[in-house]
């Protein structure tokens, strides 16, 4: 008879990472088909490229022992697809590779793996070539282009260490305003141009630098916290303190600041809420947490927006939670009776909901009489010994 000792936690649920991940999969295909539906050939290709690379350098470094996993746990093909969606519909293909590459090297083989990355790895990607690249990853083109189906856009062709393609001729051959290549928070941010919120929310309004339609995220979201693949309350937070915060800008300043519709549905504050705040190896894991973290991304992305000199701020917001997880765990870990709680104001004793009644200790440490000296106090002493 052999025994077998492994380590905790011996009670394990029935769902297993590689089914997690592929029921996210599927709900990104939605979200995928309209975004090619959107763009054209330009999307496929780009969702095609920045997911290959993805899994090549995934395999790779699998393959070498430089990290743990394997490709057959699709967390390669969430990243190569999160990271195509967040990326302009016409950047060059070779520059998606790259980004591909970096957000698996970087993001998660330079941690171990699998479970041991910090940052999410698709935004690891993101941040890179918005760094190495801010032409190209500024350059947007409308949705919705006739002949999308049948040409790429010139910038996605572009060969490496080459200049992308001008852009504004090439929309000007379409007989379009190089304006309409902008997206609507840089239309806000420079041009002072509001879009309408019920444009922003299907995405189906053409002629518009969007992104993938913020209804059918949510959809695909919610089919994943019904399954209960997903924890609804880091979304929740993420919306509600985004959309709290800009209301009370709004209401402050009407004039200055857009109507809190447009902060929701602009941008990519949808996606980021939904599928790159709740990466479960760089977000909390107690409820508490998941608010705070979730509150803290909403009012960061805001607070960009708002006062830096970019349109957009959900990436750098989900970033900069990412790196807090840790402390937001440490104070928000529910602490076993006995234990002392962790305050960022130094250590504190947290009362238990089944201790004792506080005045007991103090009575018996002011001399009154409790139960325990009534009783030593009735004990019969013993005989004394005869000298």
């Amino acid at each position: 008879m052999s025994i077998e000792i492994r380590s905790a936690p011996h009670i394990k649920a029935p769902r297993s990472v590689e089914q997690i991940m592929r029921h996210v999969v599927w709900s990104l295909l939605p979200v995928c088909a309209f975004y090619v539906f959107q763009y054209g050939l330009s999307a496929l290709a780009s969702l095609v490229v920045v997911t290959g690379s993805c899994l090549l350098t995934e395999r790779w470094f699998t393959k070498t022992g430089t990290q743990s996993g394997d490709i057959s746990d699709y967390s390669a093909v969430i990243t190569g697809l999160l990271l195509a969606l967040s990326l302009p519909p016409g950047f060059p293909l070779w520059m998606g590779a790259v980004a591909g590459f970096v957000a698996i090297a970087l993001g998660k083989a330079l941690f171990g793996g699998i479970g041991f990355n910090v940052f999410n790895p698709a935004l690891v990607g993101r941040a890179f070539v918005q760094a190495a690249f801010p032409q190209a990853i500024a350059s947007y083109t409308p949705s919705f282009l006739p002949g999308r189906f049948h040409e790429m856009i010139p910038s996605s062709m572009t060969l490496p260490l080459m200049q992308p393609a001008d852009m504004m001729i090439w929309l000007k051959a379409k007989q379009l305003d190089a304006l309409a290549g902008a997206t609507p928070l840089a239309k806000w941010k420079f041009e002072g141009v509001l879009v309408g919120a019920e444009e922003l929310l299907t995405s189906l309004s053409g002629h518009m630098a969007v992104g993938p339609s913020p209804l059918l995220i949510l959809l695909c979201g919610a089919y994943l916290a019904f399954r209960r693949y997903m924890d609804w309350r880091i979304p929740a937070a993420v919306i509600g303190t985004a959309g709290l915060t800009a209301w009370l800008l709004f209401a402050f300043d009407s004039t200055h600041y857009p109507n809190p519709f447009f902060m929701l549905f602009s941008g990519g504050l949808i996606l980021g809420a939904v599928y790159m705040a709740t990466d479960m190896a760089t977000s909390p894991v107690t409820p508490k947490g998941m608010w705070v973290y979730g509150a803290l991304i909403g009012l960061l992305t805001v607070v960009i927006r708002y006062y830096s000199g970019l349109p957009e701020g959900v990436m750098y917001a989900i970033l900069l939670a990412n790196a807090a997880t840790p402390l937001i765990e440490k104070v928000t870990q529910p602490t076993p009776f006995g234990k002392r709680a962790f305050s960022l104001f130094g250590r504190k004793k947290k009362k238990a909901s089944y201790a004792l009644h506080p005045g007991y200790i103090s009575r018996e440490d002011a001399g009154a009489v409790t139960p325990q000296k009534r009783f030593l106090s009735n004990k019969p002493k013993p005989p004394e010994r005869e000298s």
